[in-house]
């Protein structure tokens, strides 16, 4: 009992409204908050890295990137030979990181058993002064895969400058993170300054060269990779595929459309409670698109641009 002598009520999840959709024995659980995946299981396995219901993403963890993904510099790019000055979100770089709608509220637009689809609205604001939607489609199809389509619509008067992205950590189930080999096969990597801001492009080698796959516990990496392997042999209509694979086999990937011509690869030591996870995340365009123009999209009034990425588990162990 509480003070008033009623029940006391339960809490709500720091993410906000909890949106979960079933097909077979696959389960995924979205939160309003930043659109953001927060579970996704086959047959039990986990297959995203989840987090209480107490916090919100650690790291960004499942957060939806738009009107563009990971970081412009400084928060400043020109428009018509004018400064933009967006809200610094990074402030430990000094950089807007990660788009608009991390700490934005989305709302559902449909819901049925295997599907959900939300949306929330981006406003004219500091340093971005377009009118977009962003709309979110998550469905799960008969073999348990996890489909994932984002847009972006321009309900403005003026060409607005766009891209996507997203940021979801993997995992497979009880399987340490660290033993697991990532397999990236990706012939370009973007080489960064000490602010993680691109300064131009190399064929990857060392530790950051994952084309013939590396353990995990070796590696901490915040590299974003491009000219990327065409890998549509899957059933989810792919372009390429990302590849976690453990010790007896068994694998979880993340796959993305043409469109996503870019992967970001964060291996980090720092996610809470892990010694090491895994950020793999599909983008139309790399960081500081806004001044660079790579990858960046100039969306008409009234037109769409979409991109799509899932997670697949293949659970069967190798015999």
């Amino acid at each position: 009992m509480n003070a008033t002598g009623s029940e006391p009520a339960e809490a709500v999840p720091a993410t906000g409204t909890q949106y979960e959709i079933t097909r077979g024995s696959a389960r995924a659980v979205i939160g309003s908050l930043g659109g953001a995946l927060r579970r996704y299981t086959v047959d039990g396995v986990d297959l995203f890295q989840t987090y209480p219901d107490s916090a919100i993403p650690p790291s960004a963890n499942g957060v939806l990137l738009a009107p563009w993904p990971n970081r412009v510099a400084d928060g400043r790019w020109t428009l018509d030979g004018r400064t933009q000055q967006l809200d610094i979100t990074e402030p430990s770089r000094g950089h807007a990181s990660h788009g608009l709608l991390r700490n934005t509220g989305y709302t559902v637009r449909e819901q049925v058993p295997g599907a959900v689809e939300l949306e929330a609205g981006i406003f004219p604001q500091h340093g971005y002064p377009f009118h977009l939607l962003h709309r979110v489609r998550y469905s799960l199809d008969d073999d348990g895969g996890l489909h994932v389509r984002q847009s972006l619509t321009n309900q403005g008067g003026a060409e607005a400058p766009v891209a996507l992205g997203a940021h979801p950590f993997l995992r497979l189930g009880d399987v340490p993170t660290e033993d697991l080999v990532l397999t990236v096969a990706a012939s370009t990597v973007l080489t960064v300054d000490d602010r993680l801001i691109p300064t131009g492009r190399q064929e990857p080698a060392g530790t950051a060269d994952l084309r013939a796959g590396a353990r995990v516990g070796g590696l901490l990496l915040d590299s974003a990779y491009t000219d990327l392997a065409l890998d549509d042999t899957g059933p989810d209509g792919a372009a390429h595929r990302y590849v976690l694979a453990a010790p007896d086999g068994r694998t979880v990937s993340l796959w993305a459309g043409p469109e996503c011509r870019y992967v970001h690869v964060f291996v980090t030591d720092t996610f809470p409670g892990q010694p090491r996870a895994v950020a793999l995340e599909p983008m139309t365009a790399p960081a500081n698109a806004l001044n660079s123009g790579e990858g960046l999209v100039w969306l008409a009034p009234g037109r769409t641009f979409s991109a799509r990425w899932g997670i697949r588990g293949e659970l069967a162990p190798a015999r």
